[in-house]
């Protein structure tokens, strides 16, 4: 067996320390900044949705921070090293589920004027159906936080010497500390400055890397040559790891799920004063994915140009390719004290945006869902007190669910694996809510557990028996290059059987991972429509316009008499909710009620008390003008 010299890589200096702790001091420092500002205003709502004041800016910038978290930092490189640039397809899916996020859910979610999106499901199916989404969506939310926080402590701490739980317990401390200081508003504003320092610091790390590899011309050539920038297989076979279908389809039903439905997203869209600038937030967040995906990508061609001889992983100088950028980064700013503390406080601003933007929406989900059903007549001072208390529990529970992440393998495939599993169902869920009209609670509710079923089926199975290497096709990685220790290692080979692999782990086990999404939400959607259809459908007329939206507008723009035939009876020339309306829709739900079920749909009262504010023409919050304004 062979061994290989290890190489002389430092640890971090004192310099490096102060960055990183910089970076610690001035997120603090915003959270202490709002609470003095915006100590005055005690509502709930201004905590947890900024008053709805925000402006597109700095939601794009906190969207883009929050879910280009340290898994990218960390791991799109390393998964462009040993699988090359097909990761760059990503582009494709990223602006998918910006457009159907955009003009398919977040209108609804907006003109609804709902907090938490939880509270559509109860407007569109009953109580039972809300809970049991948030339920999902919370345990879901943990576990995705534990692996944001431990993934990169643990490969910065085995690299640089960085100590492991001292950067986890501090990750969650800061976090915890403005997100209950500062509300939604801190955390969008710490997110727009953490963003600037991840692009600051791949951009110092590609400079770098690019200049001490010969150049642009010649990074491409080594990465030509090593088979890396083979980005289009159209193999069509599901089972295949990364393929050009994988990643366009299945990425794009992985992160709308993120997206689309996502409290952590769709709260920091609501808290926009209008529609318009929400729209807006969401299309400059797609312009800072594609710089963030483009960096990331390049990096990994310039990792991989500089250790092309002498891969560090397979000759075990890392134990695994997530610590594969921090190692390359001590070793080409060996001699720059402090810019290796740049780059680490690059990944760990990742992590504070992902995990304070978990918090929050965490607590917002917990208190709109549960607190305040339970309590309705809390003072806005004392749901304030509420709102804050949670910050922290969330905030300790998502610190201590680090240990977990343990157990879960590369960061990449583990972050978007339980975003698949959780997100997909949620994702058909909430589809059959606004695109099915016909849909009821029944079916709602058992699409959302058959979901849930095939999703956590196939992606269990597949971390108890992982797919063959042939379905992942990792590319060559050489240690040609390495110096070889000379010294005689006898290695002790034990003969084994092969594990035991039952018939369904070279099928259905092996399914990429980027389709647990897909199948979780298409599963969801068929058996939900099914069940509703045994059940008996909901009569259109029963629902409130706002709750659908109209997607067949499109499809037959040329015949109104084919629109309102697609509509299946939902009235959607009606004029939406103003505040002159309010009494008659109190009356007409009055009078549904009395032959409904208790589970049946309905608009809840407390809910609808947010919707007259709403000026459908401004698509705005702050003007209540009553114009009309077409369905799509």
């Amino acid at each position: 067996m062979t061994s290989f010299i290890h190489p002389d890589v430092k640890n971090f200096v004192a310099w490096d320390y102060v960055v990183f702790a910089a970076l610690f001091v001035i997120s603090s420092g915003i959270g202490v900044f709002f609470a003095i500002k915006e100590r005055k205003k005690t509502s709930s709502r201004d905590f947890l949705v900024g008053g709805k004041q925000m402006t597109c800016g700095p939601v794009a910038l906190s969207l883009t921070a929050s879910f280009m978290s340290a898994v990218t930092v960390l791991g799109t490189p390393a998964e462009v090293y040993r699988y090359g640039a097909s990761f760059i397809i990503f582009f494709l899916a990223y602006t998918f589920v910006i457009i159907f996020t955009s003009e398919l859910f977040l209108p609804v979610f907006y003109r609804s004027g709902i907090t938490s999106t939880y509270e559509y499901l109860e407007l569109r199916f009953n109580k039972p159906v809300r809970i049991a989404a948030t339920v999902i969506y919370i345990v879901q939310t943990i576990f995705y936080t534990g692996v944001v926080v431990y993934a990169p402590a643990l490969a910065l701490n085995q690299v640089t010497g960085f100590d492991l739980w001292g950067s986890v317990f501090a990750t969650g401390i800061v976090c915890t500390f403005y997100c209950t200081l500062g509300g939604l508003k801190a955390v969008v504003w710490t997110d727009a400055f953490q963003l600037v320092v991840m692009l600051i610091g791949f951009l110092t790390v590609l400079t770098q890397g690019t200049v001490q590899n010969g150049g642009p011309t010649k990074i491409w050539e080594t990465a030509k040559n090593g088979s890396r920038l083979t980005v289009f297989d159209f193999d069509t076979d599901p089972l295949r790891r990364h393929t050009f279908w994988t990643i366009a389809v299945g990425g794009t039903f992985t992160w709308l799920g993120i997206y689309g439905v996502n409290q952590s997203t769709i709260q920091r869209c609501i808290s926009c004063k209008s529609e318009k600038q929400a729209k807006l937030a969401l299309y400059f967040n797609l312009v800072g994915l594609w710089v963030i995906l483009v960096c990331a990508v390049f990096s990994g061609l310039v990792m991989y140009s500089h250790f092309r001889g002498c891969d560090p992983w397979t000759a075990g100088f890392i134990s695994a390719p997530d610590q594969l950028m921090p190692y390359f980064v001590m070793i080409i700013f060996s001699s720059a004290p402090g810019v290796p503390g740049l780059f680490v406080a690059c990944a760990f601003s990742g992590t504070l945006s992902t995990v304070a933007a978990s918090i929050n929406a965490l607590a917002t989900v917990t208190f709109e869902d549960f607190i305040k059903t339970c309590s309705p007549n809390l003072s806005e001072r004392m749901s304030t007190w509420v709102s804050k208390g949670l910050c922290i529990v969330f905030g300790i529970v998502c610190t201590s669910m680090a240990v977990a992440a343990s157990f879960m393998g590369g960061v990449v495939q583990a972050s978007l694996s339980i975003h698949g599993m959780c997100g997909g169902p949620m994702l058909g869920l909430f589809t059959l809510g606004i695109v099915f009209p016909c849909t009821n609670w029944k079916g709602a509710l058992s699409g959302l557990l058959t979901g849930i079923i095939l999703a956590f089926w196939v992606g269990i199975g597949a971390f108890v028996y992982p797919a063959p290497s042939s379905k992942a096709l990792p590319l060559y990685l050489s240690t040609s290059e390495c110096a070889v220790d000379n010294t005689e290692v006898i290695a002790t080979v034990t003969p084994t059987l092969p594990p035991f692999r039952p018939q369904l782990a070279d099928s259905w086990y092996s399914l990429s991972y980027l389709y647990y999404s897909a199948v979780g939400c298409l599963g969801c959607i068929i058996t939900g429509l099914l069940i509703s259809f045994v059940t008996g459908p909901i009569k259109g007329e029963d629902i409130n316009a706002l709750l659908i939206r109209p997607v067949c507008n499109i499809f037959c723009f040329w015949s109104q008499k084919y629109k309102t035939l697609c509509w299946c009876g939902v009235d959607h020339t009606k004029k939406p909710l103003h505040e002159g309306s309010t009494k008659d829709l109190h009356k007409d739900e009055a009078k549904k009620a009395e032959g409904d079920d208790v589970l049946k749909n309905g608009l809840d009262k407390d809910i609808q008390d947010h919707i007259p504010g709403y000026n459908p023409d401004e698509k705005s919050y702050i003007n209540t003008s009553m114009e009309s304004e077409s369905s799509f």
